[in-house]
């Protein structure tokens, strides 16, 4: 009680001056409030000031001692800045009925923006609080690949909220349970203002908990346009680098909708596949004499192949009293048999194909255009550059090899190729 009569007391001591000097009292009163309010608000500003320098100090002071990293992402959250509002601000608004002595309306309005301003200060701390928790996390291998934006993000919604009510609840002088009873009456307008807010949220959580998708993964998404590396997962959007550098931004809860291709499957493995045909004439495919098995066998990597190979085709052929007076009886080599023969053994001399992992080469189904000849294998470098290297450098070699085993590659026939046919 003393205390209060002696802050009354000070908070009229210049209408008391002003009255003993024979000023009117509508004259003193207005200046005694203009003179409580600069002297309130300078004592505010510089204990603000004072307290925020020590506090950030002690802070700086505090962490340079300490081996975890946390203390480091709340001083760059500006935590102790934000914590050092809290004592000026309450001794602010215990001060405001003795600043606007004989106004009290003033008072009252003072007294509701002080707290609504109080209100902010606490949710900017928490936010600083929960910026540097997401930002150690990321920081921790287990947590690297996890999106930590997306439930930084609801935390901040839920604490947003809870802070809109209580500045309801200051402003309108009603209680938070009434206003939240009026809010069930609109909750099919809230459920469609946040629609995409609450999908985003469901399928962070699916995608996190499934293991869908994480940062980092190289993800493809044809109906977006995506083709890269996933930056980041907040709480409704994804954003992928492109390989050409653009960023595409894909709603998270399209994770669950819509299909897409992780390739992470492929970067864990031991290597990534190689599967690519080149298309062969038809007319060109032909049983081989001996000479052909001669002229084959000079090719050294085949040879060994061919003369086991052409032993056993005789042995069978001798056993069954096979007529070779025509080649199409009986058992015999071809030319693309023993190309594709050929090209097997290239990839498993190959140095970047993974030996481990499934390779050989495969006819597919003839087209009109020719028969495939298809080459499948695994690169042990999975990097995009080099994965492109080792196939061209395959297939240069398979191309160019084509020729030597008198077969001929399909190619559609150019203006050049229709300009030179002689009528």
């Amino acid at each position: 009680m003393e205390n209060k009569d002696l802050l009354e007391s000070l908070g009229n001591t210049l209408y008391r001056l002003l009255i003993d000097h024979g000023y009117a009292e509508a004259t003193a009163r207005p200046l005694n409030l203009i003179f409580n309010v600069i002297i309130v608000v300078t004592v505010v500003w510089l204990l603000d000031r004072l307290l925020r320098k020590l506090i950030i100090k002690a802070f700086q002071i505090f962490s340079n001692k300490t081996k975890t990293t946390y203390d480091d992402f709340l001083a760059q959250s500006k935590f102790p800045k934000y914590t050092a509002h809290i004592v000026p601000l309450i001794l602010f608004e215990q001060l405001i009925p003795y600043i606007f002595t004989g106004y009290p309306g003033y008072a009252k309005f003072t007294l509701l923006v002080t707290d609504i301003y109080l209100i902010f200060v606490l949710v900017w701390i928490f936010r600083s609080f929960v910026r540097s928790s997401r930002e150690y996390a990321k920081t921790k291998p287990y947590f690297k690949d996890k999106p930590i934006d997306s439930y930084a993000q609801v935390v901040m919604i839920i604490v947003w909220i809870i802070a809109l009510l209580f500045i309801y609840s200051e402003i309108t002088n009603e209680s938070v349970t009434g206003f939240l009873a009026t809010l069930g009456a609109a909750s099919a307008v809230i459920l469609l203002i946040f629609r995409d807010t609450i999908l985003g949220f469901v399928a962070s959580i699916q995608v996190s908990v499934n293991d869908m998708v994480r940062v980092g993964d190289w993800i493809s998404m044809d109906k977006y346009g995506a083709d890269g590396d996933v930056t980041a997962i907040t709480l409704t959007t994804v954003k992928v680098q492109n390989f050409d550098n653009t960023i595409t931004t894909i709603p998270t809860y399209a994770l669950i909708s819509d299909s897409f291709r992780n390739w992470r499957g492929m970067q864990v493995s031991g290597g990534r596949r190689i599967k690519r045909a080149i298309i062969l004439k038809s007319g060109s495919v032909r049983f081989l004499t001996e000479d052909d098995l001669k002229k084959f066998s000079r090719i050294q990597s085949i040879a060994p192949y061919i003369k086991h190979r052409q032993d056993d085709i005789d042995a069978y052929n001798k056993a069954n009293d096979i007529d070779k007076s025509l080649i199409v009886n009986g058992r015999n080599q071809t030319n693309l048999g023993v190309f594709r023969k050929y090209c097997d053994l290239y990839l498993q001399n190959h140095p970047a194909i993974n030996k481990d992992l499934m390779f050989m080469t495969r006819h597919l189904a003839p087209t009109p255009q020719g028969i495939p000849l298809e080459v499948y294998a695994f690169s042990s470098d999975k990097r995009w550059e080099n994965y492109e290297r080792i196939m061209a450098d395959i297939f240069e070699h398979i191309i160019a090899a084509v020729p030597y085993f008198d077969l001929e590659l399909f190619e559609t026939p150019s203006g050049t190729d229709v300009k030179s046919l002689k009528p």
